[in-house]
């Protein structure tokens, strides 16, 4: 198979910010877009589109997860690239974290990375392609006070998603893992003016990045142009973490 084939694309997270820009660029390539989202719908102007299906998916659920799969195989046959978006934080310091905002934190995040890459796998191995992003964050290997939780859970999905490509490389399967730093979305831009400030400052090209940054990051790894880089994690963040 290659990119000229349109290619059925599941993203989670895809209603908003990175996932947003993601889908749009995928569509814009030409590619069959199942669209997941669980609080904010997305906006209208993507619809109608006859090569995009919208499906409210809670990540935690592993019966939504098989249906919104199923459904979006029923339109645009099988899934040959997954970009594993969705995710949560609960932020607060170790000492006054619950064991729910613990747990919120690792499945929204962690397990249904598994769950996700898992019912994907199946037939991207009969097909022998396929291309898995997962979305972790700098703050995987930096870390960050008040976000123990979520940076264990981002930190797990690059150790899932190394040992994955090891395990599926054979079978024309890459694996990669894209690593934002601070990107303009609707959360970050609720901050204060001074937290924006800093972040920018920390950044050594002085600015935080825009989700189309993050969205063409994600789209070349899932390109033929990549099918040689499996296993990798791909920084991208202005230099905050040097690579990491």
């Amino acid at each position: 198979m290659n990119q000229a084939t349109a290619r059925h694309v599941f993203i989670t997270g895809g209603a908003t910010g990175i996932g947003l820009a993601t889908v749009r660029q995928f569509l814009d390539s030409g590619d069959r877009v199942t669209l997941c989202y669980r609080t904010h719908e997305p906006p209208v102007d993507l619809l109608p589109k006859d090569n995009l299906f919208e499906a409210k998916v809670d990540v935690t659920s592993q019966q939504d997860i098989e249906r919104a799969f199923k459904d979006g195989e029923d339109r645009f046959g099988p899934v040959g690239v997954l970009v594993v978006n969705a995710g949560a934080t609960v932020d607060t310091l170790m000492l006054r974290m619950s064991e729910d905002a613990w747990n919120k934190t690792i499945e929204t995040n962690l397990t249904a990375s598994y769950r996700l890459t898992k019912r994907a796998l199946a037939s991207m191995v009969k097909n022998r392609y396929g291309r898995i992003v997962l979305i972790s964050s700098v703050v995987a290997v930096m870390g960050s006070a008040g976000q123990a939780n979520y940076a264990a859970s981002k930190a797990g999905m690059i150790g899932l998603g190394r040992s994955l490509a090891r395990e599926v490389a054979s079978r024309n399967i890459t694996v990669n893992i894209v690593a934002p730093g601070a990107v303009a979305t609707e959360m970050v831009l609720s901050l204060p003016q001074a937290r924006l400030d800093a972040l920018a400052k920390e950044t050594p090209v002085g600015r935080i990045a825009q989700p189309e940054e993050i969205a063409s990051a994600i789209c070349y790894l899932a390109s033929d142009q990549a099918s040689f880089i499996t296993g990798a994690v791909l920084a991208v963040d202005g230099g905050l973490s040097m690579g990491i």
